[in-house]
């Protein structure tokens, strides 16, 4: 929980630091407490990342790792959030990306990870922001992402086509696509 919100339930920030203190919560990050015995899912750096970033939504690469489409093991927490939206002073195990608010609206899925709600961006429009933003991550990386989604039948290409056209990335990923088709 964040700090804020154990306030709000009637713990002082004295009980908080008394618990801290005694381990029966572990400071997770700047504000972010958790119960020392609580079970840890496999997505729980996902859930710390969005207690930590309240406004934020998963993307990119650990977009691709939560719905499965890709090799990587992400080393950080990738998560947009609007071009005036606050970012943590803390971003230790953080990677933010400013996306334009018209760009963060739409294609958004909740998740529940550890009894927090969680917002990730739907699997096609992942895969495209992977290719706008493949300088950042590689383009190996939204490469394997495509495929494997594609190979899973997770996505279909009218979607990703369709996403593309929506985000203006289309002439980027086309020739992925035509590649892939060539390949089957």
């Amino acid at each position: 929980m964040r700090l804020v919100e154990l306030r709000k339930a009637g713990v002082t920030a004295a009980t908080v630091s008394r618990m801290e203190r005694d381990e029966e919560v572990l400071r997770l990050a700047r504000g972010i407490y958790q119960l020392s015995d609580a079970g840890w899912e496999y997505h729980h750096g996902l859930a710390e990342a969005a207690k930590r970033v309240p406004k934020g939504i998963v993307c990119l690469v650990s977009a691709l790792a939560f719905h499965g489409v890709t090799t990587q093991l992400p080393r950080w927490a990738w998560m947009a959030i609007g071009s005036d939206d606050w970012a943590p002073r803390d971003s230790e195990g953080l990677r933010i990306v400013r996306f334009t608010e018209n760009r963060r609206r739409e294609d958004i899925e909740t998740h529940v990870i550890e009894e927090v709600s969680v917002r990730v961006f739907g699997l096609s429009r992942t895969i495209v922001d992977c290719f706008r933003y493949r300088n950042k991550i590689g383009p190996d990386i939204a490469v394997e992402g495509l495929r494997d989604a594609l190979g899973q039948r997770k996505t279909s290409l009218a979607e990703v086509a369709c996403q593309a056209t929506k985000y203006g990335i289309w002439t980027v990923i086309r020739p992925y696509i035509e590649t892939y088709l060539s390949d089957d």
